[in-house]
């Protein structure tokens, strides 16, 4: 069970780490879990994107990912040395449940974030499991074709999936410091995430007209840097709810562009569909 008996200390040594460059924030649309083995555009854009971040930057101190497929009553980090990789899914390849990503977790980095960033409304730190959860496919399924030497810690964040689309934005406030001290931020969904509509036979540019449109009003306000309006999705018209019948997959988006800075310019990649009703659309803040 998650260990919720006391509000942890600060770990030192994480709160004296000196700063570094600041380092991107990503939303990846994470799409099927068969991108993390099939040569596709989707995985070649990830591998590429890992090359690019390990040549161009200093390297992450830690990868803190928010997935789309692990939602808790209020809000948890994995605090766990040697999180599991979890095959949360059903209906695949055995090549697929064969896949492991044994990059560690951080205890000292997981309580140093808990005591830092607050739960909206309680104030309450974010609560720490140590052994319940691991790494779910919306985190491995994406880290593995970036960083496959599994060389960087990762922390999992849960959402809280009761709470208002407001509340993740303003967690994703409180995650921004955190760049400046190594941690790359990996927010993991999809813009549109319909299963039920999906269609075998469509292209990577094929997709219904009310996904085209609701990911095109995600994309017009991240580019336009309207990121508040991303928590007024709902308000969107009849394309939201056919674009998320669910919002656990959209939630994600809101965690990354919380922790944009200012001066953060965003550069799209990954643009098109998977079925016709799973937008891959991703972007980099840097």
């Amino acid at each position: 069970m998650p260990d919720t008996s006391s509000t942890p200390a600060v770990d030192l040594s994480w709160a004296e780490l000196p700063a570094t460059a600041r380092l991107p924030v990503l939303f990846v649309g994470h799409g099927s879990p068969m991108n993390a083995i099939e040569d596709n555009r989707w995985r070649r854009s990830w591998q590429a994107l890992g090359t690019e971040m390990r040549a161009l930057l200093p390297p992450p101190r830690l990868i803190l990912c928010i997935s789309a497929h692990w939602l808790t009553p209020g809000w948890q980090l994995t605090a766990m040395a040697r999180p599991r990789t979890i095959h949360d899914f059903g209906g695949f390849p055995q090549a697929l449940f064969d896949q492991q990503y044994p990059a560690p977790g951080s205890p000292a980095a997981a309580r140093f974030i808990s005591d830092t960033v607050r739960q909206p409304g309680s104030g309450l730190p974010l609560a720490l499991d140590a052994g319940d959860w691991g790494l779910d496919h919306g985190a491995w399924s994406i880290l593995k074709p970036m960083f496959p030497e599994a060389d960087i810690p990762v922390i999992q964040l849960s959402m809280d999936h009761g709470r208002p689309a407001a509340d993740h934005f303003a967690v994703g406030r409180q995650l921004a410091p955190l760049r400046e001290k190594g941690v790359l931020i990996v927010a993991s969904g999809n813009t549109v995430h319909n299963l039920r509509t999906m269609r075998r036979d469509a292209t990577d540019d094929q997709a219904w007209d009310w996904a085209i449109e609701f990911d095109r009003t995600t994309a017009d306000h991240i580019a336009q840097r309207r990121l508040p309006a991303l928590c007024d999705f709902q308000q969107w018209g009849a394309s939201t709810q056919m674009a998320h019948p669910t919002t656990e997959h959209y939630l994600p988006l809101l965690y990354a562009a919380g922790a944009v800075q200012e001066d953060d310019q965003p550069r799209f990649f990954n643009e098109g569909f998977q079925g016709g009703s799973i937008s891959m659309r991703s972007v980099v803040w840097a």
